[in-house]
């Protein structure tokens, strides 16, 4: 069952706001897939098995109330691809990344990679986050080479994949930096060093460069797609940012809230490497963003109903300030390189 036909079942005005919020969105992007020389178009299953399988996923979190940050989400992401995941915060996009790493476990649906179900985390499966993780007290090759010795390879490889990566991500004469001693983007760079030496079959990146500033985070883009373009790794990156999910992704997958689900799959068909300045991906970015606007405004619901006013409110909020983002307290950069879609719930 589809995700529209899920929302459209589901009871109370919830549920309906959810399918006029889809319903509204699918028709605008599908206006926007048919312009701008179809650079961006709805994407086509393909008859090949997919590296990762998400099918019919729920999750919900239980504590003082109950919280469905998913609901019937299906995705399959095939081998060498970099799938996007687009929303607000609060739209179970980071929920479903963890679901791929196994560090959540659904309360329904099952996700597999390469046949098999995840159950539980994996090396195959290597998740970054905005923060680091390095060792403060191990340098730069220190740090790769601890996570290589725990896949128990000799001493020789340990030191010839750190010399490899390291060059890689251009931390040539860093080898031996502390992380105290790097700026914030040459501790992402050693971060995704280490990541890349594991040679995970899948790399699952949780808005890694939201931390960082606008320039230095240009610069982490333009050297993960030379990275993606020379290992062609299958990449899943969570991401508020319109922007960033165009230059960086084969896909965007755009989510929504209040239940998390999949609103849209779209294919981009820009060349690599992409510059975010690029007149054409810089339209994109505002056609969405206005497309975004236009479906929360068209889907508002009575004031005052149910209580849904202040619901009403926080998704105005979020068509009205696209360059905060809910994270900005935590660390975040508001504003950064792109448009972002704002704060969720």
């Amino acid at each position: 069952m589809s995700t529209a036909a899920v929302a459209e079942q589901t009871a109370g005005p919830l549920g309906s706001r959810a399918h006029s919020l889809d319903a509204v969105l699918r028709k605008l992007l599908g206006r926007l897939s048919r312009s701008r020389r179809r650079l961006l178009v709805p994407f086509r299953e393909r008859s090949d098995p997919a590296k990762i399988a998400v099918k019919s996923v729920g999750h919900t979190y239980r504590g003082r109330g109950e919280v469905v940050a998913l609901e019937n989400v299906n995705l399959d992401i095939h081998h060498g691809q970099m799938v996007c995941l687009l929303g607000p915060s609060g739209c179970g996009k980071s929920t479903l990344l963890y679901a791929l790493a196994g560090t959540v476990e659904p309360s329904g649906g099952h996700v597999t990679i390469d046949g098999k179900e995840v159950r539980g985390p994996s090396p195959n499966r290597l998740l970054m986050f905005q923060d680091h993780a390095l060792f403060p007290w191990l340098t730069v090759r220190q740090n790769i080479i601890f996570a290589l010795r725990a896949r128990k390879l000799d001493r020789r490889e340990c030191g010839r994949r750190a010399h490899e990566f390291i060059h890689l991500v251009q931390l040539d004469g860093f080898e031996h930096a502390l992380p105290h001693q790097l700026s914030g983007g040459m501790r992402q760079r050693a971060s995704l060093a280490r990541a890349l030496s594991m040679d995970p079959a899948v790399l699952l990146m949780d808005e890694p460069f939201g931390a960082l500033d606008a320039q230095t985070r240009a610069q982490m883009h333009t050297l993960l797609q030379h990275i993606w373009m020379r290992t062609r790794k299958t990449v899943v990156f969570v991401t508020h940012d319109i922007r960033e999910a165009l230059v960086l992704g084969d896909r965007v997958v755009v989510m929504a809230g209040r239940p998390g689900r999949i609103l849209q799959d779209l294919e981009v068909r820009l060349e690599r490497p992409r510059d975010p300045d690029d007149e054409r991906l810089v339209t994109l970015s505002r056609q969405i963003s206005a497309a975004l606007r236009e479906a929360q405004a068209q889907s508002r619901p009575m004031s005052g109903a149910g209580g849904e006013g202040r619901d009403d409110e926080d998704l105005e909020g979020a068509g009205r300030r696209p360059g905060l983002d809910g994270r900005a307290a935590a660390g975040g950069v508001p504003g950064g390189a792109g448009t972002h879609l704002g704060t969720g719930g």
